[in-house]
């Protein structure tokens, strides 16, 4: 199911990952036109992109078929300039690489992700370059206790699992639990050398046996000048070993003063949102400028506001009606909002809130607010709705 393709004379991206919204906005701040792919097509989504493909497939996944039937059929379209992907096509990104008719991907190139992705590359890359990091085994660690069983090809904290309830598969490695608050930063990487946006703290929530779901982030979070100094300066040895191009992001683990890399995305994260809401310009043109032209940004203006989001998951499972999704398209702090007659189940998310105030602990009251508010009104929402439309 796609929304009908109406002529334009923008130049236009394609965008593709579980939820394309993130992307379709920055394209749309950037004066592009976007052809979104994802699995919920949500109001916003729609709102933002001059085409949107529905590629879900089982519950909250990507349909392999789907997907590159849809990129197929953006490379068709007149003035695209290629396609950006984002979370979610971890375990499809070989094929993605290796397939012969799908437009230019505006990213990393197969070798640079692997670099970064392949656990046994990426953690004996951080050895050489000295940078710290959590245990790591490729084998299954004789007393599970204390460590984490994590998929390579994972993302969104669902690839992580205790150790001791876990599954061996061929692309699970494993890592000790380690102390300290759960950071990111994101950066732009373009001929070896790389420009640091921002750092930001991770929000998670437990869910049944994943003790590490992405929930949301706060940011732009400051931190101590030799702190960031040294994540500045893993940033850089790592691009400049790997050639990481556009935007990228690192997660680590803040213990005071220590500093323990966890693993790159490499591809746009989800914390875009909250620089998208204090930097002076689209973050996805400086994504196109660095893999298309080799420019790196110049480095972010101090932040006066601060921003944060959070996933709002669903207490029970309910359809959506009219009513509920028209009140969440009206606020402004609602994001990634459902189409009336979406079905979701309980324990799947709903709609992000997007916030900004001067200060992190504002955000973070606001954010507790805006979450009150919404699961109330998914509470007293009892409306019927016949047109059932999955979320999967």
């Amino acid at each position: 199911m796609h929304t009908a393709m109406h002529f334009s004379r923008k130049r236009c991206v394609a965008v593709a990952g579980l939820s394309a919204r993130m992307l379709a906005q920055s394209a749309a701040r950037a004066g592009l036109d976007a052809i979104a792919l994802d699995i919920f097509g949500d109001r916003d989504t729609r709102e933002h992109a001059l085409a949107w493909f529905d590629i879900g497939g089982e519950g909250l996944a990507i349909d392999r078929t789907r997907l590159f039937d849809a990129l197929e059929r953006a490379a068709r379209m007149p003035r695209l300039l290629g396609f950006i992907v984002t979370s979610g096509l971890e375990p499809l990104m070989g094929e993605v690489y290796r397939h012969p008719r799908l437009p230019r991907l505006i990213g990393n190139d197969a070798e640079a992700t692997a670099s970064v992705r392949d656990p046994r590359r990426f953690f004996g890359l951080l050895d050489e370059l000295g940078i710290a990091h959590p245990e790591v085994s490729f084998v299954r660690p004789a007393n599970a206790h204390g460590w984490l069983a994590k998929r390579a090809d994972g993302c969104g904290g669902v690839h992580v699992e205790a150790a001791s309830s876990s599954e061996s598969a061929a692309d699970t490695y494993y890592q000790r639990a380690a102390a300290g608050r759960s950071m990111s930063a994101l950066f732009v990487g373009a001929r070896r050398e790389a420009t640091v946006i921002g750092f930001a703290e991770q929000l998670t929530v437990t869910a049944g046996k994943l003790p590490f779901v992405h929930a949301g982030s706060l940011g732009p979070v400051d931190l101590p000048c030799e702190t960031a100094a040294a994540i500045h300066d893993a940033i850089r040895a790592i691009v400049s070993r790997t050639g990481l191009t556009g935007l990228n992001s690192i997660d680590f683990l803040l213990d005071r003063d220590a500093i323990r890399v966890l693993e790159i995305n490499a591809r746009p994260s989800s914390t875009l949102t909250l620089y998208e809401a204090v930097w002076p310009q689209s973050l996805l043109a400086c994504h196109i400028d660095a893999c298309l032209h080799g420019r790196l940004p110049s480095s972010p203006p101090a932040p006066t506001r601060r921003a944060g989001q959070r996933v709002v998951f669903a207490p029970r499972g309910f359809t959506v009606p009219a009513s509920f999704s028209d009140a969440c398209h009206r606020d402004p702090a609602c994001r990634d909002v459902p189409m009336p007659g979406t079905r979701i189940e309980a324990g799947q998310p709903v709609c992000t809130l997007v916030v900004t105030a001067p200060a992190i602990d504002a955000v973070t009251h606001k954010l507790q607010r805006q979450s009150s508010l919404l699961l109330q009104r998914i509470e007293t929402c009892h409306e019927p709705s016949h047109d059932v439309i999955s979320t999967g």
